[in-house]
């Protein structure tokens, strides 16, 4: 069997436990610059009346689960749902983005 050099694998587990950390923050410092810049576009937009926000035609619909086991669906007509021009959501709206790819929504009763 092949031993292994318990200084070594100190050292090993010394530089991962680093790198890790070092990699988680920066992740969060990316994370942290993006959510400001697309705060401060999103500012920029309204300050300048520049559209920052859309509207999508949303279609909802409820999924009320019966008790012979089947599945009611009571679909509602389709609505415009206001949204924003931005990554992140901002002023109570979803972002455009988001309900482009998410235009059915659906709620388990």
């Amino acid at each position: 069997m092949l031993a292994v050099n318990p200084v070594l694998s100190k050292g090993i587990r010394h530089r991962l436990k680093r790198f890790v950390a070092g990699a988680l923050l920066a992740v969060l410092c990316v994370s942290a610059f993006a959510y400001a810049v697309d705060f401060a576009i999103f500012r920029y937009r309204v300050a300048a009346n520049r559209q920052p926000f859309g509207q999508i035609t949303v279609s909802r619909y409820d999924a009320v689960q019966q008790k012979s086991g089947k599945t009611q669906f009571i679909f509602q007509p389709p609505e415009a749902q206001t949204c924003v021009h931005a990554l992140f959501p901002r002023a109570g709206c979803a972002p455009c983005w988001y309900l482009q790819r998410h235009t059915e929504q659906r709620t388990d009763i």
